[in-house]
């Protein structure tokens, strides 16, 4: 079998049976053709159902000199998952890549902002324009749901659900959730499309879509990580921040009020509670109160 050809069943596999987001298989697909033009650099005819540990392995101790533990942990791990997937469909009888361990990492604390910070954030967004509208609306749905960037701009007219009280997210891997949605929430995201949106001519295929662009079309990841980085430099705000950000402080902000980790889990769209425990690690300072105003031995 060709690497070309074993790519494309894996890429198959990922989206089809796995179900994987386009990202997601994007980022598996770079990290196994990070192997072949190693092998290709150092002119070894080696096939992915022949190629052995040790070239695997001195692959790995390449890669370890260009780029970070994290990076290296993420190669590690999808040229894993595809040889374990070579195994499961009978191409291998193992898996070279069994015996090497992923650099030990630790977990990396997400970037949050204050309160304060994401207000002053949304009050300078300049409304004179049309687009401030729309930027407004689109800051305080990243806030106020807790979308990823690629979930905000693919959000349709169709998956608001206002007198319920909800709007449709479709997150990772096609997968919906219902998420609840705030009064003020609704009444900027009302406003951009009474005021501003209802005058654009949007094209053709993007008639459904909530937040455009000047030309009536869906707006880029790209575009939502600029204005953010360019209303950061309008208030002298430090922080390396982006449209992640904004849910990271979404679900930090939950906790430290007192919202249940179960239903923060379930608004962020995670599968796993394990990936929403990394909120319980950015402040322990709401720790202590819960203790004193739960514990039966509060009081002496």
């Amino acid at each position: 079998m060709k690497w070309k050809a074993a790519l494309k069943d894996f890429e198959h596999y990922l989206k089809i049976e796995r179900g994987l987001a386009n990202n997601s298989i994007k980022n598996y697909i770079l990290d196994i053709e990070k192997l072949i033009g190693y092998l290709e650099e150092h002119n070894l005819d080696e096939s992915p159902e022949k190629i052995n540990k040790s070239i695997v392995q001195q692959f790995i101790y390449e890669i370890a000199k260009k780029v970070n533990p994290r990076s290296q942990a993420r190669i590690i791990s999808g040229l894993k998952s595809f040889f374990s997937y070579m195994v499961f469909e009978d191409y291998r009888v193992d898996n070279p890549m069994d015996l090497i361990e992923s650099p030990k990492i630790g977990r990396k604390l997400p970037d949050t902002l204050s309160e304060d910070e994401i207000n002053d954030l949304i009050d300078s967004i300049d409304l004179s324009k049309p687009e401030g509208e729309r930027n407004r609306a689109m800051l305080e749905t990243l806030y106020g749901c807790g979308l990823r960037v690629s979930e905000l701009i693919n959000l349709r007219l169709s998956d608001l659900y206002f007198e319920e009280d909800f709007i449709k997210v479709t997150g990772k891997g096609d997968k919906q959730r219902f998420v609840p949605i705030s009064k003020v929430n609704k009444k900027y995201i009302t406003i951009y499309r009474k005021e501003v949106r209802v005058h654009q001519k949007v094209q053709k295929d993007f008639e459904d879509i909530l937040f455009l662009n000047r030309r009536g079309k869906q707006l880029t990841r790209a575009m939502v990580f600029t204005i953010i980085k360019q209303l950061a430099e309008k208030i002298g705000l430090k922080k390396n921040i982006s449209p992640h950000t904004f849910r990271h402080s979404f679900a930090t902000h939950l906790l430290q009020n007192g919202a249940d980790l179960r239903a923060i889990q379930q608004m962020l769209g995670h599968e796993s509670i394990t990936t929403t425990e990394v909120y319980m690690h950015v402040d322990k300072t709401h720790l202590e109160d819960v203790l004193n105003n739960f514990h039966p031995r509060k009081k002496e």
